[in-house]
């Protein structure tokens, strides 16, 4: 930019007199109306004048400007290419020259969360819309970044601001619908997702998330009627494909085989698609009795997710270790009491598809309980006390030994703030049924040594063949080769025998097949454990209408049965990895 004094210069008139800026500003901007450094000045001297209007337009107008910067340009090229250390390279570059241009920021932030540095991206498009409060699209990027981060009613309210400011944009509205799905307030969400297929009826995604909406609410006929819209308009979307067969009560027919079949030929399938069809055809040939077809789609599938993921069975197995080594009897004597006294979470915990669903759908039949759903924050809160005190993102029980005492009631605090969203009534307690807290359970002791913590275990072979058999939506990384599943079951039994050890009785266990051969001794067990009376609507489980957001959600909606008790049997020919790293645990599981 022609300007008649040095960059440096400018930015100091800004601060001083941003009223003498804003006329040679606009000045520079009459004689290059593409001058992206200009408006972003202007914008700044603008909102030192208290002139926000005009700010937003001089913001707006240095994006708009920087669109047709040669350099951005071949940085957004290099990002559509996936050169990711070309486009951070010049980018790194470009932020020295120009730190104030939003629209790099905005691509680095983009770059951060390509990565995984999520909380890199959340600050980077923090300082954006700092610099340019309207600027729509990095607000919209920051609303993904917290919905990635779990942090769904922060990625709410960016949302309303966005919609706010830009009208009914179809992205932004299906995140805020998958967002409030995930907060509870599923009858908006459904609202939205109506909404939305009516306004773009052939979009098939849509569709799909409505028919999520519906299985949890319950609405199983509106549910598959939603996935086969999908299906309609778009055959090979996989996804919708393995959602009807993780409804569990459905049997698909010969068409709907010979389709899926037809979708996988198909060039140009992508994995995503592929591994779902692989998935949903293992669940159609189990339904008709012919196991080895639906272990070979079963291990396609699988295979191509463990490639995605990249599970390492011996981290989980490290973190055992370091908890077993540093949660001794001594420290959590230490530090008992501590953390906050409240008692009203109950956190139900083990592997997935060990029954933890059931568990949590019949204590939410009493009228004292309260079931939300699968809460992401232990993890969350554990992983950055790691990383914060320790270093190391997965030994929080080094971070645990490190703090004070004190900390350990703020975290507990923060807990019971963090959660207080997911909480529709004035039940005194609620549950939080994350499967995966297991490995964060001594940290849950500390910071809330009043909370009630249920270990639901299934035998070895049904819980592990069953998460085999899942395609879970997200995590679980572990649950896609049987070597690393039978390794995660044997560290689990592993820790959970440890805290038996140092913390005697603070842990009540479920075995779930005791739970399905008495129903009623189990269950006033469980109430007697919480100290609550025995409520015969906690035998009418199925009759609860709450919503249920995990695969099991058809499951619990039906008298307890047998039906999935051995169901590895017919697939015992393939199942020798899982047996070996699974050792004696099929006999002694239920011990202890």
């Amino acid at each position: 930019m022609n300007r008649p004094f040095p960059a440096a210069s400018i930015g100091q008139i800004v601060a001083s007199d941003p009223a003498r800026a804003v006329a040679v500003l606009r000045d520079a901007i009459l004689r290059d109306a593409d001058d992206a450094g200009a408006y972003r000045l202007l914008g700044r001297a603008l909102r030192a004048l208290g002139r926000d209007a005009e700010a937003a337009l001089a913001e707006s107008e240095a994006i708009r400007a920087s669109t047709r910067d040669p350099e951005l340009i071949a940085i957004a090229r290099a990002l559509m290419a996936n050169d990711l250390p070309d486009a951070e390279a010049r980018l790194r570059r470009r932020l020295r020259e120009e730190p104030l241009d939003v629209a790099a920021i905005r691509m680095m932030a983009e770059l951060a969360a390509r990565i995984g540095r999520l909380h890199d991206s959340e600050t980077l498009l923090r300082r954006a819309l700092e610099l340019a409060p309207g600027f729509a699209a990095a607000r919209a990027n920051l609303a993904t970044v917290l919905y990635k981060q779990n942090r769904f009613a922060d990625a709410v309210k960016q949302l309303d601001a966005v919609l706010a400011a830009e009208g009914a944009d179809p992205g932004s509205l299906n995140l805020r619908a998958a967002a409030l799905g995930r907060i509870g307030d599923y009858e908006e969400a459904r609202r939205l997702y109506a909404e939305l297929t009516t306004t773009f009826p052939n979009h098939a995604k849509l569709w799909m998330s409505q028919g999520h909406i519906l299985k949890t609410l319950g609405e199983q006929d509106g549910s598959v009627a939603a996935y086969r819209r999908a299906l309609a308009i778009e055959p090979g979307l996989g996804e919708a494909w393995w959602s009807l067969a993780n409804l569990k009560t459905l049997r698909f027919s010969d068409a709907d085989v010979a389709a899926m079949e037809a979708a996988l030929m198909r060039e140009g399938l992508d994995d995503d698609d592929r591994l779902h069809l692989h998935f949903a055809l293992g669940k159609a040939f189990e339904d008709r009795g012919e196991p080895e077809p639906s272990f070979r789609h079963y291990a396609a599938g699988n295979r191509l997710r463990r490639d995605q993921l990249g599970h390492d069975p011996q981290a989980v197995s490290a973190q055992v270790d370091s908890m077993i080594a540093t949660l001794t009897p001594g420290l959590l004597a230490a530090r008992a009491g501590a953390g906050d006294p409240s008692p009203d979470p109950v956190f139900i915990l083990g592997l997935p598809r060990a029954g933890s669903t059931l568990i949590e759908q019949i204590l939410s039949s009493h009228s004292q309980v309260e079931g939300t759903m699968e809460l992401p924050d232990i993890p969350a809160m554990a992983l950055r006390e790691a990383l914060e005190t320790a270093g190391k993102p997965r030994d929080w029980a080094a971070a645990l030994a490190a703090m004070p005492p004190a900390r350990l009631a703020e975290l507990g605090a923060e807990f019971i703030e963090r959660t207080r969203i997911q909480r529709k009534t004035a039940k005194p307690f609620y549950i939080d049924k994350l499967p995966n807290n297991w490995a964060y359970l001594g940290f849950i002791a500390l910071i809330l040594p009043a909370a009630k913590i249920i270990d639901a275990r299934r035998h070895p072979l049904d819980c592990c063949f069953s998460n085999f058999r899942q395609h879970f939506a997200k995590g679980q990384a572990f649950s896609y080769d049987l070597d690393h599943i039978g390794r995660y079951y044997a560290d689990y039994v592993r820790a959970m025998a440890h805290y038996d050890r140092v913390l005697p009785g603070r842990v009540h266990r479920v075995i779930h097949e005791h739970l399905l051969d008495d129903p009623e001794g189990e269950v006033r067990r469980m109430l007697g454990y919480l100290g609550l009376p025995f409520e015969e609507a906690c035998l009418r489980f199925h009759s609860n209408t709450r919503a249920v957001r995990t695969a099991s959600s058809e499951q619990v909606r039906r008298p307890i049965n047998r039906d999935g008790v051995g169901q590895w049997r017919a697939y015992e020919p393939w199942l020798g990895p899982l047996k070996t790293a699974l050792g004696d645990l099929p006999e002694t599981y239920a011990a202890g």
